[in-house]
Formats: C-alpha cells, structure tokens, sequence
C-alpha cells in the first residue's frame, strides 16, 4: 500500500491571519525570535491501486486545495 501526501499552505501573496495570531501568542508566552507563521493544512492518502501523478494533482487541486489562495505540493512517501 502506498502512500502520498499533500501539503497545502496560503499563498504567500495572501495574508495568514492563523499564522499571526500564532506569533502574538508565541510572543505573549515569552517565545523569542519567531519572525512569522504559516499556517497550513496536512493530508495523507494511502492508495489501494496504482494512482497515476496527473490523478493525484487533480485530486489536490480540485478537491483539497483551494488554488485561488493556496499552494501544494504532492509527495509519494515510502512506505
């Protein structure tokens, strides 16, 4: 069985207003030295059958990724 992940972040175009209120947070706790925080989603697919990469591109960008404000990436891990 294999299995893929997709990674999905805000573009870095867009604000990230989970991203911000992580860092006032981290400052409010005494952390230091954390510039900025993009907040983003994680998904991992394990696959029964041979899914080819253009499937799993469509499958990210059709339905896990909103690609007006999101980036992605697929990545096949080994098992």
């Amino acid at each position: 069985m294999a299995r893929v992940v997709v990674d999905v972040m805000p573009k870095t175009e867009i604000l990230d207003p989970q991203g911000q209120a992580i860092v006032g947070a981290l400052g409010r706790l005494g952390f230091s030295g954390v510039a900025d925080v993009r907040q983003g989603k994680r998904f991992e697919l394990e696959l029964d059958g041979d899914v080819d990469d253009v499937t799993l591109e469509r499958i990210a960008s059709e339905l896990l990724a909103n690609t007006v404000i999101e980036d992605f990436t697929v990545s096949r891990v080994s098992s």
